[in-house]
């Protein structure tokens, strides 16, 4: 057998990425950028340590950096690009527009032009690396470099970070920006060691590319990754099975392919664009209409959804009626694109398994019009379930499938297993990990009890999933460029979120959440997607403008919630 991502994480226990595992995967990496590493057990001082190469760890290297912090990055990829650095798959592209998409500093976007809507994940890389340039960033960066433990010293108030390669920082601060997929998830299915073709998760798509003309290909999965994978694998392949284990209520993209250096507004405009994004429920330049949906007749109702319908992107969710939760207008336009009415019925049932949004909402570029295609099938694992993985393919309660290769889309240990995976541990000698073992407990999705001067962003029981990317690595990254200057200016060492405040953080996402339906679906908000996690909201519902005020009230009000001394 050929496995992809086996070639970087080595052996598989537990079917994800483990320390270890990653420790191989940058392996390879780390040699070829910095050649030969040599340490000499010298911890470095810092003020503060980033892991992470995504949004909210480039924003605050540069912006702590500017305040005068001496301050490192670490991370364990080869480059820049958080998610994008290791997203390569074929169709892998971002589903929020430009210019949302990209920093607020004119330094940036007035030197830069997007070429399309919404960009391919190599267009995201040299944009990151567009930003690495501008802000000067490599010169305080280690790349290949995964942070294997910490541990809080209360003698010196300080952490003591190890990563795998054998570095050691010493540091006031330790901000983590792990993001909400950094964890890999493959069900533990039986016989995946003898498949004898390629198996691997879609974040492990090799760089230099795979040759797949002719081959007979699997993709499990039908969320986001999977629905972008089959679209574009499928003019590539000879055959291709899609394993679906539950419909994606998708929505059309309408990409768009700039020319000539336009873009979607004008640059003139940019300043007012991204002051208005903390106005907005999910940190993009659009919100809910603010009326209901039988404010309106029906001949109003379909104009409204037609021309919603028509802008792409994810306007016919979050720019529309404020109640809606359920209707059959998408349903019933992917269903006029499939010609089987077997396939038509397990893509876009017209009664609607879960309500909208309460599962992962994906941009669709062409993905329901692929399964007209003779050599393209629809696989229902709910009705003949995955039994093993056997030498020659996929074996189901059905038939055995024979394939090339078998493309795992079945996502992320999500928001918790980035941060669970790394050996954390504070005062009291216990670990994050366990910390979080029956439940999760943040405050303000930004800091836990218990872990001084631990301070994360785009995590969980914030609106994380459900915010703009560089919204919310800008909103958390001044938020807490702020508390530490406010820490330096009274002389204070340790800041730390109360056990009490933490409780009642966790008691309001889970009193927006529940007052919702998205726990009446399954979903990775949930935590669902892995057997044994906790089952809890993992998002704080209640909105980018919510979120943002509280964050500036608590500010103002002396950082309360949170025990400095």
């Amino acid at each position: 057998m050929t496995r992809c991502e086996e070639s970087r994480d080595g052996p598989r226990s537990d079917r994800s990425t483990t320390p270890e595992l990653y420790n191989t995967i940058v392996g390879s990496i780390t040699n070829g950028l910095n050649g030969l590493h040599l340490h000499n057990g010298a911890a470095q001082e810092l003020d503060a340590l980033i892991v992470g190469a995504g949004f909210g760890s480039v924003y605050q290297l540069k912006h702590l950096r500017d305040a005068g912090y001496k301050v490192k990055l670490v991370e364990a990829g080869g480059d820049y690009g958080g998610v994008w650095y290791w997203n390569r798959y074929p169709g892998a592209r971002v589903d929020s527009s430009v210019p949302a998409y990209e920093f607020s500093d004119p330094a940036l976007w007035k030197t830069w032009s997007r070429q399309q809507r919404f960009p391919a994940s190599a267009e995201l890389r040299a944009y990151f690396a567009h930003v690495a340039d501008v802000w000067d960033l490599r010169r305080d960066t280690e790349f290949g470099a995964f942070v294997e433990s910490a541990v809080w010293g209360d003698g010196e108030a300080r952490w003591t970070i190890k990563t795998k390669k054998g570095d050691i920082y010493k540091a006031k601060f330790f901000l983590l920006n792990t993001g909400f997929a950094a964890k890999r998830y493959i069900p533990d299915w039986k016989g995946i060691e003898t498949f004898q073709g390629t198996f691997l998760h879609p974040s492990y798509w090799p760089h230099e590319g795979l040759d797949l003309k002719g081959k007979k290909v699997a993709v499990i999965g039908t969320g986001s990754t999977g629905a972008q994978l089959a679209a574009d694998l499928t003019p590539l392949v000879g055959e291709l099975a899609v394993f679906q284990r539950s419909i994606n209520t998708s929505m059309p993209m309408r990409q768009v392919d700039y020319q000539d250096g336009e873009q979607e507004i004008p640059r003139d405009d940019y300043p007012d664009f991204y002051r208005g994004r903390t106005d907005r429920f999910g940190g993009f330049d659009f919100s809910f209409l603010g009326r209901s949906t039988f404010d309106d007749d029906a001949e109003k109702r379909r104009e409204t959804y037609e021309k919603l319908w028509a802008s792409g992107d994810f306007k016919f969710w979050l720019t529309t009626y404020q109640d809606m939760l359920h209707t059959t207008f998408g349903g019933t336009k992917a269903r006029a694109k499939i010609h089987d009415a077997r396939v038509r019925d397990l893509l876009a049932p017209m009664k609607q398994p879960y309500w909208l949004g309460c599962k992962r909402v994906s941009l669709e570029n062409g993905y329901f019009e692929i399964f007209n295609e003779s050599h393209v099938h629809l696989v229902d694992v709910n009705s003949t379930p995955i039994e093993a993985i056997t030498p020659k393919g996929i074996k189901t309660s059905e038939k055995e499938w024979e394939f090339d290769y078998i493309i795992c889309a079945t996502g992320f240990d999500s928001l918790t297993g980035g941060l669970k995976q790394m050996d954390i541990r504070g005062p009291s000698g216990q670990s994050l990990a366990e910390h979080w073992e029956e439940a999760t407990y943040t405050h303000l999705g930004l800091s836990v009890s218990g872990f001084p001067n631990m301070l994360f962003s785009y995590g969980p029981q914030a609106p994380t999933p459900f915010c703009n990317g560089p919204t919310c690595a800008q909103l958390q990254g001044d938020w807490i460029l702020g508390l530490m200057n406010h820490m330096r200016d009274k002389g204070l060492k340790k800041v730390e979120a109360e056990e009490e405040s933490e409780k009642k953080w966790r008691d309001l996402v889970l009193e927006i959440a529940n007052a919702t339906l998205l726990p009446a679906a399954h979903s990775w908000y949930m935590g669902d997607n892995i057997p044994g996690k906790p089952r809890e909201p993992l998002v704080y519902l209640g909105g980018v403008p919510a979120y943002y005020k509280t964050l500036g009230e608590t500010a103002e009000n002396g950082y309360t919630g949170f025990k400095l001394e």
